[in-house]
């Protein structure tokens, strides 16, 4: 076999590897949560008029509270199956103790109101172009970033999460601190 061929032969090899590692990684199970990221630093400022009525959203709304900053899209399927589970967790947290925001990414207007019509999203969401993305460090949809009460990000959860993931760290956050 000519060096040719077997340089022919090696570049295939490589290619197909490289398209079975992105097979195996792209095409895993949609009910595997993401990862969990322990971040830190500041929550970036998230504010502006709510997506549905307009009401303004500000520091001010969530200050000294867990905040739980959901970023999805109408058009992100797995943003469409985590929706319910974190719409029942701010159910049962809609006690002041914690804040719910979702941020709305480039996504169009009037679907983006009709997602939250749709799954029943009674905590305020907000558009983004990408900056506040930008802030948070959101590398995909769906992101949920989950804030301490002295306003400093503490997980990044990457990729649509099971309801009781999300319920563990935010009681991780309200639990008073161990002596």
């Amino acid at each position: 076999m000519s060096s040719r061929a077997k340089l022919f032969l090696i570049g295939l090899a490589v290619i197909a590897a490289a398209g079975g590692l992105w097979a195996v990684t792209a095409f895993r199970p949609s009910d595997v949560p993401g990862e969990v990221v322990e971040v830190s630093g500041p929550m970036p400022k998230v504010k502006g008029p709510a997506l549905v009525d307009g009401i303004p959203v500000a520091p001010g709304m969530y200050r000294g509270k867990v905040v739980v900053v959901n970023f999805w899209a109408s058009w992100c399927g797995p943003c469409r199956r985590e929706q319910p589970g974190l719409q029942r967790l701010w159910e049962a947290y809609d006690t002041g103790d914690a804040q719910f925001l979702g941020v709305n990414f480039r996504d169009d207007a009037a679907a983006a109101r009709e997602y939250v019509r749709e799954f029943g999203v009674t905590y305020p969401s907000v558009t983004d172009d990408g900056p506040l993305a930008h802030a948070f460090g959101i590398p995909y949809l769906p992101a949920t970033v989950i804030v301490d009460r002295a306003g400093d990000m503490r997980y990044r959860l990457l990729g649509a999460q099971p309801e009781q993931r999300v319920h563990q760290y935010v009681e991780e956050l309200l639990a008073p601190p161990s002596a």
